[in-house]
């Protein structure tokens, strides 16, 4: 190795030296300006695992503006540092584990940059772990205290739910799978709702609970899959990312294989002086498709384009009854007086009595 490379990569470990903690990178890119301003946490007892639910750019700036977490890990698994971890970040809201109600007090709070219920990046889990394996040992916590936002987030009662009830967000609860606790070395996690058992608390989502509290994991086989091999970038790029030279096979072939690699451009075609210019053969237009017409009233819902009526809207019947986990879909559709709104553009607290739900046959 030349004397120049080995300064260029002594140069290198110096600067990354005070990014690195083991395998975890950090970044205090995203310092939230509210990190001042937030009192010293009296206890640590949770370790709360988010999904951002959106991009890693927005979900910094939001973050980071507001202080809304202490970490938040990109899809490389770049860890941002937003709010000290000793003191509260306002991660949680309204949340109940166990009895005791803001949990912003006595947790603390990661965001992962993806979505409830696909899979994040290989980077991303590896990242988590570590991180988890620090803030467990510095803390004493066990695996039964890394929990998601979604077990313990609740919500008021309203006119779908006469009481308190657990299932207000599924925000993070990819990480009570058993595939990516593994890989997280989660050996356990809780096993019941204790504010659930003690009836503080009723199930507002059935499947979440399942999900939670049972066997349901959507993850396995997905680890890893949606990830590219990553390729290093900026100053060192050309060293690390260049491909090694292949030596010459050494056979009575090899300058005939050599002369052949040498031949890569086909001859020049010459051209007359002045081409003569040909028309381009006209090419009749493709059928345009017809697009798919939104229903716009009753008449389009039952007659044109086929829908089935499922159920009616009341205080006892609300969209999560009549139709399931697709009540927020975009295939369920609701009359709401004269206007039809799709499941994906429905807000519930905004919904009346007496809307009628439609499904397609």
């Amino acid at each position: 190795m030349s004397g120049v490379l080995i300064k260029m990569l002594a140069v290198w470990v110096v600067l990354a030296a005070p990014l690195q903690a083991g395998a975890l990178s950090f970044s205090n890119r995203y310092r939230s300006p509210r990190n001042s301003e937030r009192q010293i946490r009296k206890s640590t007892k949770l370790i709360v695992l988010h999904t951002t639910e959106a991009g890693a750019k927005s979900s910094l700036n939001k973050l980071s503006e507001r202080g809304e977490a202490h970490y938040c890990i990109d899809e490389k698994g770049t860890a941002y540092r937003i709010v000290d971890r000793n003191r509260e970040a306002f991660h949680a809201g309204r949340s109940m584990w166990n009895g005791k109600e803001e949990c912003d007090s006595y947790s603390i709070g990661i965001e992962v940059v993806g979505h409830h219920d696909q899979p994040v990046t290989l980077s991303q889990l590896d990242a988590i772990r570590d991180l988890l394996i620090l803030l467990k040992k510095e803390y004493k916590l066990n695996d039964t205290q890394v929990v998601c936002h979604s077990h313990v987030a609740y919500g008021a009662p309203n006119k779908w739910q006469k009481r308190n009830h657990r299932g207000r967000k599924r925000c993070g609860m990819l990480f009570a799978m058993s595939s990516i606790r593994k890989h997280l070395k989660l050996k356990s996690k809780p096993a019941i709702d204790p504010d659930v058992r003690a009836k503080r608390l009723v199930v507002g989502d059935k499947y979440l609970e399942r999900v939670l509290y049972g066997n349901i994991d959507t993850m396995v086989g997905k680890i890893g899959r949606n990830i590219a091999p990553e390729q290093k970038s900026g100053f060192f790029a050309s060293l690390f990312n260049r491909k090694p030279a292949e030596a010459p096979k050494q056979t009575n072939s090899t300058p005939h294989k050599v002369k052949q690699r040498v031949i890569i451009t086909p001859p020049k075609v010459q051209r007359p002086a002045q081409p003569v210019a040909q028309p381009e053969p006209v090419r009749p237009a493709p059928p345009k498709t017809p697009q798919q017409k939104e229903p716009a009233s009753l008449r389009d819902l039952q007659d044109r384009m086929k829908f089935k009526e499922i159920g009616t809207l009341c205080p006892k019947e609300s969209p999560y009854k009549i139709a399931g986990r697709s009540w927020n879909a975009a295939t369920t559709y609701y009359l709401i007086g004269d206007r039809v709104v799709r499941g994906d553009n429905l807000d519930p607290q905004k919904t009346p009595s007496g809307t009628r739900v439609f499904q397609r046959k």
